[in-house]
């Protein structure tokens, strides 16, 4: 590693170091959306084929976000034992391989147990990687890194929702998701190359005590507090939506195919673009103002798609992925400048509500869907944004001049 890449221990924008990084960052994102979602256009197909119902068919999801969420505290309490990369890589490699398993389950009841042994190992990247930029990065430059990490992510979901509709139709579901796990693999093995070795981390020893009062300090914390409520919220809404669009537009009066509805998750590239963009404007005029206009962009999306004209619907659709995408950025990174020790702990707190709004608000909806339709779905996500928006008020209160 050239040392000329870094200035008081970070990696400095516009170095190889830097672009090495964000490249590596990418494709674990990528590699880690792609399987966690896997199964998500998945959840008619699982109706058809096992005879349960859309709520049912969600726990495919939900089980594994809620595992990727409980498992997160000990992934990021163990990397302040062992290290960063090293999880990162076993995560990656590990789920890649259990995705290729999941392939030859032989019912629904064990591709429920593959899917949280999934969770289990894939909490070791996203409960890593936020730490690795806050220490590696340096702090004006961590918007757009952690904006690039978030539109790997992105990508990672749209690519692998389009692969997976397009494989489905042609072959079958069991095809389309070993076919993810190779290219996860794939992945995997160019982040373990590309991504530079921590330089700012300083090993640990894992010390239970004082890694629960350390949690506990970050439960008091009113602004990680809010922050972390603001998460819950933002994957609840997200999930909830892209959980049962497929239904919507596989039935009448739309009748799309598995492989149309796939690549209406193309979508998700808007929020490559807004990830990174709302991360470089909130280093310019602040994550407060930013976070407000993502969430009402996010609200706006939901209701167009209310309208029962496809274009509009697909339009709100790609706004509310604009603004989530943004919002998610702007919230994560936010948590690495509120936190002042155990920077691990404190996102992987993050993380855990998070995880857990994806579980909550992926299967709640569907006994809205089942009960009142799409109006019951978006009636559901516009709760959930209201109150992210109340908690982001509540967050400008709190020592300002820390949450610029």
């Amino acid at each position: 590693m050239d040392w000329g890449d870094y200035s008081m221990g970070y990696i400095q924008k516009g170095t190889l170091s830097f672009r090495k990084t964000n490249v590596a960052l990418f494709f674990a994102g990528f590699s880690t959306f792609a399987i966690m979602y896997s199964t998500q256009p998945l959840l008619p197909a699982f109706s058809r084929e096992f005879h349960i119902s859309p709520a049912v068919a969600s726990l495919s999801l939900s089980m594994t976000t809620i595992a990727v969420a409980v498992s997160l505290l000990f992934f990021g309490s163990l990397s302040e034992v062992e290290g960063r990369k090293p999880l990162m890589i076993f995560s990656l490699i590990a789920s890649s391989l259990l995705a290729v398993l999941i392939a030859f389950v032989p019912n629904y009841h064990f591709l429920l147990f593959f899917r949280i042994l999934q969770g289990v190992v894939l909490a070791g990247l996203p409960a890593v990687a936020m730490a690795y930029l806050s220490e590696e990065i340096e702090p004006a430059s961590l918007g757009i890194a952690m904006g690039i990490y978030i539109s790997g992510n992105s990508v990672g979901g749209m690519s692998g929702r389009i692969i997976i509709g397009m494989l489905t139709d042609y072959f079958n579901w069991r095809v389309a998701l070993g076919s993810i796990g190779i290219l996860s693999f794939l992945a995997s093995l160019l982040f373990w190359y590309l991504l530079p070795e921590s330089k700012h981390f300083q090993p640990r020893p894992l010390e239970i005590g004082k890694l629960l009062r350390s949690m506990a300090n970050h439960l008091r914390d009113p602004g990680l507090l809010c922050l972390y409520g603001i998460g819950f919220f933002l994957m609840g809404s997200f999930v909830t939506l892209f959980n049962y669009i497929g239904y919507q537009l596989l039935a009448p009066p739309y009748l799309l195919s598995q492989t149309i509805v796939g690549w209406i998750f193309v979508i998700y590239s808007v929020g490559t673009f807004s990830s990174t963009w709302m991360g470089r404007l909130a280093d310019i005029y602040g994550r407060r103002q930013m976070l407000w206009v993502a969430l009402l962009i996010m609200a706006s999306g939901a209701g167009i798609t209310l309208s029962t004209i496809l274009v509009l619907k697909i339009l709100g659709i790609a706004i509310f992925t604009f603004g989530s995408f943004g919002s998610h950025s702007l919230a994560s990174s936010w948590v690495g400048h509120r936190a002042t020790h155990d920077k691990a702990q404190a996102s992987s707190l993050y993380l855990l509500f998070f995880y857990a709004g994806a579980s909550f608000g992926g299967t709640s909806g569907g006994t809205l869907w089942l009960s009142f339709g799409w109006v019951g779905v978006i009636s559901m996500i516009l709760g959930f944004l209201l109150l992210a928006l109340f908690l982001s008020i509540r967050l400008n209160l709190i020592t300002p001049s820390i949450n610029r």
